[in-house]
């Protein structure tokens, strides 16, 4: 954890890159960005039922997400993902755009997009 004016952050346990699976709902996706602590609108976060509200004071991940029917991007709480051990492959137009394979089954920002 880093302790700042604006409060404790955790390190994220997700990276760039990496597959991961929503625990209650059937999408998986690729990470693309990270916020350390809760970072979109009062109204989206108050939408959400409130027995399964997430805390806003952890790591929110940007997926490129595909559920059976479709693909999308999906803001979604570290405490809502685990890793996607399935070895499926991934099927969003936009991984491959930002995105290269890493080789060991995930991916990582493509060299070409780096500042």
């Amino acid at each position: 954890m880093q302790d700042t004016e604006a409060g404790t952050f955790r390190t994220a346990k997700f990276r760039i890159g990496e597959v991961v699976r929503h625990k209650h709902f059937p999408f998986r996706g690729v990470v693309f960005d990270v916020d350390p602590t809760f970072d979109n609108t009062e109204e989206w976060w108050l939408a959400i039922p409130e027995d399964i509200r997430p805390d806003k004071d952890q790591p929110f991940y940007h997926l490129f997400a595909e559920n059976a029917d479709s693909e999308y991007v999906a803001y979604v709480s570290e405490q809502n993902l685990e890793r996607d051990l399935s070895d499926e492959p991934v099927r969003h137009p936009k991984v491959v755009e930002a995105l290269s394979q890493d080789g060991e089954g995930g991916w990582r920002v493509r060299s070409d997009l780096l500042n």
